[in-house]
């Protein structure tokens, strides 16, 4: 079955000219199609960045629910260094 098209939105962005200038650039190097291809990898990127923070944040929330825990330090980097 065929994939369903992406149904694309229009947003109009002012930059300062160097900004401009370097997403020209990376246009012109061939690595992206065009300067929406590479907005939307920096946007990709970006949102994969902070689902990390958000997840990271998890564990060091759900770290000082837990309590003080009974392992020493070289217990614990050992058990890290294990995984």
């Amino acid at each position: 079955m065929a994939e369903p098209a992406k149904q694309m939105a229009t947003m109009n962005v002012s930059l300062p000219a160097p900004v401009k200038a370097w997403i020209e650039a990376q246009t012109e190097s061939g690595r992206y199609a065009s300067a929406s291809d590479y907005v939307c990898a920096l946007i990709r990127r970006d949102q994969a960045r902070t689902d990390k923070i958000i997840a990271m944040q998890r564990y060091v929330d759900d770290g000082l629910k837990s309590g003080v825990g009974s392992r020493s330090s070289e217990e614990l980097f050992a058990a890290a260094l294990a995984r």
